[in-house]
């Protein structure tokens, strides 16, 4: 049995979330605080014995915080979780159709084991005989809900409904909105109630290993202490008179410390000097000082301590003295063996769910663990945000949450894909690339060049990196645009991806000539040759974004080195000149060639530097000179405002006073004291893009950031 499916209606940050599992291990990707906590905690409430009464104490924090304060009233919080596999045995079957006796032609193979949590009997009763759109009547209901005098708890088993459905909730809950409410349901869409002396808790064997582990806390307390626990679940199979011997010696070793001259010493001279102070009458009738050291089974194991040798280390020290990596790896290490022991009682099925284990481990740890974690008939669920993690990770059996405002959304990027496309996927995901599960928007690129440059292009040009941005930019190399942008669509991951490719229009007249030369009929031929790629490639990736609102291309016009030249970055390419070229006169032809309007002649003389040096070493090169004057060609400027769907005004205000700063440096006699106080007034909302690009254009006149602003209108 696995679970194969999680559904959260109105839990958390979850307004309506449908997370699917798989056999083996399960991996949940997301950024902080878009809800890899919550999801574990509203499957810890179905599963976990320890959290069972959590389920009964929910608070008006678990519902929906995208809703208003009070907007919850009324409302339902449903966690779902579905089983596959549903072993035969009567014990587990029970929990699904509740009854006594099942026949085996009854015997369920999937099905859904649910908690809800609803207003109570009486108050579904008075918003069923509401009047359809008797909104003054509705509210007048809601004000007198409060959490803990009219909402309840309830399990269930073997549902029908689809909780993720808007239109099944409307059925079974109601529609606020309009204000109808159902007088009569179809009970088997709930599925059966179960009674709270049955749990799935009781039957499967479970284990949680939280993050953010304060560990040496966790080893000094008796509760928490992993090796402790450990040690309690092998003393239950010790027989009591393995001890015996122990606690015999260990009351010999009190009665020894007793009996130690000093102890008895002490002993009298405590006895003599209380008689002294009060006399006879109020002393004690005896006194006396005894070896507390434990002979119980259990006491005993509470003296034992772990000690650990650090790699390459001959020392042996406590917890304490570990690093905090190390200390984690242990913690981890002792939490496994745990689920081992567990796994190893007769229990219906084995989960394991582990949160963040990257937490303090070393990357090399974090992909080697996970790599080897498999323990065959287990279920294995871990949020991650380590792409050295991710990187092991079947993309199949991947969950990525998006954290948006007040709420998250969760996308498979699998769904809808063939084996074959999966395949191509799974092998082009290594430890770099996952950053595309990661990000907030994706960049691809197919060259060295663009890779290296557009990076420090955006940096020193705006002032923010794409990391800042939350935008990954990805070289895709020879693998095919197609292969991996296949993964964002409306079905998959629901977030912006640009396409940066090379149009290859013909940068010269490639008409032939009877008195070309044959050098000069060959470079037409390779210039028309390219130009007809890409015109085919230009048709195929246009073929391929075509209805799709996630993915969009963008062309440079003839490549990235000539575009760049192109627009008005000549002088920084004639900066590396002498570094590319040694003859003189070689060097002078370059500058005058670079210097040229021409594309025919710019453009040559930019593709024939970059392939002499290899065009990823020529964008290290260049990259050396980018500074704030730098013109990013149009059609990369495109492709990040696409990538990043919305640009908050902070943002934009400090690419705003990133440029002027800059430009202030260079000239201090710019006055852009209007400008600043436009600025304030747009941080403080108090003025709009329109009024700053007023002010800017009256002394930046020709600054690419207007350019930017207007795109960004």
């Amino acid at each position: 049995m696995y679970i194969s499916k999680v559904s959260l209606v109105n839990y958390r940050n979850f307004a309506n979330a449908n997370f699917q599992f798989n056999k083996g291990i399960n991996t949940i990707i997301g950024e902080n605080g878009s809800g890899k906590t919550n999801i574990f905690r509203a499957i810890r409430l179905l599963l976990e014995d320890a959290s069972l009464q959590y389920a009964y104490k929910l608070t008006e924090g678990d519902f929906n915080r995208s809703w208003d304060k009070g907007k919850w009233k009324g409302h339902w919080v449903i966690i779902s979780i579905e089983f596959d596999e549903i072993n035969d045995e009567e014990a587990i079957q029970s929990l699904f159709i509740h009854g006594v006796g099942v026949a085996a032609e009854d015997y369920v193979k999937k099905a859904t084991y649910n908690l809800f949590f609803r207003p109570k009997a009486d108050i579904r009763q008075k918003l069923s005989e509401l009047a359809e759109g008797d909104i003054v009547g509705l509210q007048a209901i809601l004000d007198n809900i409060t959490i803990l005098d009219n909402y309840e708890t309830f399990f269930t088993g073997k549902s029908t409904a689809d909780f993720n459905d808007p239109n099944v909730y409307k059925e079974l809950v109601g529609d606020f909105e309009n204000v109808i409410f159902p007088s009569t349901i179809d009970t088997s869409k709930f599925g059966s109630k179960i009674p709270h002396q049955l749990s799935v808790s009781k039957e499967i064997s479970f284990t949680f290993i939280q993050a953010l582990r304060d560990v040496v806390s966790d080893f000094h307390n008796n509760r928490t202490n992993p090796l402790l626990t450990l040690l309690k679940n092998k003393s239950g199979e010790i027989k009591e008179e393995d001890y015996q011997p122990i606690s015999d010696l260990v009351e010999q070793l009190n009665e020894s410390i007793e009996d130690l001259p000093d102890v008895q010493n002490i002993r009298s001279d405590i006895k003599s000097t209380i008689q002294d102070a009060v006399g006879l009458t109020y002393s004690p009738s005896s006194l006396s000082i005894k070896s507390s050291v434990p002979n119980e089974a259990e006491k005993l194991l509470q003296s034992l301590k772990l000690f650990i040798g650090e790699p390459g280390e001959d020392y042996e020290g406590g917890i304490h003295e570990l690093s905090l990596g190390g200390a984690n790896l242990i913690f981890l290490t002792l939490k496994l063996l745990e689920f081992k022991y567990r796994k190893s009682k007769d229990t219906f099925a084995n989960f394991l769910i582990i949160e963040e284990p990257e937490a303090h481990i070393h990357n090399h740890i974090q992909k080697t663990l996970f790599d080897k974690l498999d323990y065959g008939d287990t279920q294995i669920i871990y949020s991650t945000h380590s792409t050295q993690i991710s990187e092991v990770s079947n993309v199949e059996n991947i969950n990525i949450l998006a954290k948006k405002l007040n709420f998250a959304e969760v996308y498979q990027p699998s769904t809808g894909l063939t084996p074959e496309s999966i395949n191509q996927i799974q092998r082009y995901l290594d430890a770099v690339r996952t950053n595309l599960l990661f990000a907030k928007g994706v960049i691809l690129v197919e060259g060295d060049a663009e890779e290296i440059l557009i990076p420090i292009m955006v940096k020193k040009v705006f002032g923010v990196s794409l990391d800042e941005l939350g935008i990954s930019l990805i070289n895709i190399r020879s693998t095919g645009f197609e292969n991996v942008a296949q993964l964002f669509h409306d079905s998959r991951i629901k977030r912006k991806c640009a396409i940066l490719t090379d149009l290859d229009d013909a940068i010269c007249d490639t008409t032939i000539n009877e008195d070309d030369t044959d050098r000069l009929k060959k470079y037409k031929r390779k210039v028309e040759a390219s130009k007809q790629k890409g015109l085919e490639r230009k048709a195929t990736l246009d073929a391929f974004e075509a209805g799709n609102d996630w993915i969009k291309v963008f062309y440079a016009k003839h490549t990235f080195e000539v575009d760049f030249v192109t627009a008005g970055n000549g002088w920084e390419v004639k900066k590396i000149i002498k570094q590319v070229y040694t003859d003189q006169d070689t060097i002078d032809q370059s500058k005058t060639d670079i210097e040229d309007d021409d594309v025919a002649v710019y453009g040559k003389r930019v593709l024939t530097m970059a392939k002499q040096e290899g065009k990823g070493w020529f964008a290290i090169m260049l990259g050396k000179h980018i500074s704030f004057k730098t013109e990013i060609p149009n059609y990369i400027v495109d492709a990040i405002l696409f990538a990043k769907e919305t640009y908050s005004s902070n943002i934009i205000a400090d690419i705003i006073e990133y440029r002027m700063n800059k430009h202030f440096d260079e000239d201090n006699a710019l006055d852009f004291s209007s400008c600043r106080e436009s600025l304030t007034k747009y941080r403080k909302e108090e003025a709009t893009l329109d009024d700053l690009s007023f002010d800017l254009d009256l002394i930046i006149s020709d600054d690419q950031l207007l350019t930017f602003i207007d795109k960004l209108k």
